[in-house]
């Protein structure tokens, strides 16, 4: 029974904090940018040897044109 009543007394459910260590905007920020890294480096690791970074990058931000995505002569 002893047990039980420190449990109560400690007042959180399995020690959860009510305040978040960081504004919910900056966490979503900092996912979205640990997001975008991860998928530029996936398309840069997977890309053509003739490929550039400005390639690459052109490709993930959605705003290639179709001379940017051929092999060059």
């Amino acid at each position: 029974m002893g047990a039980d009543t420190q449990k109560r007394s400690s007042g959180g459910v399995l020690h959860q904090r009510r305040n978040l260590p960081f504004s919910p905007m900056k966490m979503a920020i900092g996912g979205f940018l640990i997001a975008a890294t991860i998928g530029y480096l996936t398309l840069y690791a997977k890309k053509k040897p003739e490929a550039t970074a400005r390639d690459v990058a052109k490709v993930s931000a959605g705003v290639s044109k179709p001379e940017d995505t051929h092999p060059r002569k």
